[in-house]
């Protein structure tokens, strides 16, 4: 369902990426232990913003970037699946 939303304004649709659920030592770590992943792919983004002159504002992230975000950054729209601002992502992933 939320594959097919589109963001409004500066909002990006991400969805998280699985943490390990392994331990470096080889321990597995149940899921009720886990805390929810900052990383996420961005799915879609909205249009930008727009500056006091009316002038569109570029997003700065686009569909298939791995982003860091907030632990407590965006809204909930399902199991997987974060709504939030482009202000609220830390950073890019850059593929090495």
């Amino acid at each position: 369902m939320f594959e097919n939303l589109r963001p409004l304004g500066n909002r990006v649709l991400i969805k998280r990426v699985k943490n390990e659920e392994k331990t470096v030592s080889g321990l597995y770590i149940p899921d009720s232990a886990q805390e929810k992943a900052q990383q996420g792919a961005v799915l879609a983004v909205g249009p930008g913003n727009r500056d006091t002159a009316g002038n569109a504002i570029p997003m700065q992230v686009k569909s298939g970037d791995m982003i860091y975000f907030g632990k407590y950054s965006g809204t909930e729209a399902g199991d997987d699946y974060l709504i939030l601002r482009e202000d609220e992502i830390l950073g890019v992933i850059e593929k090495v």
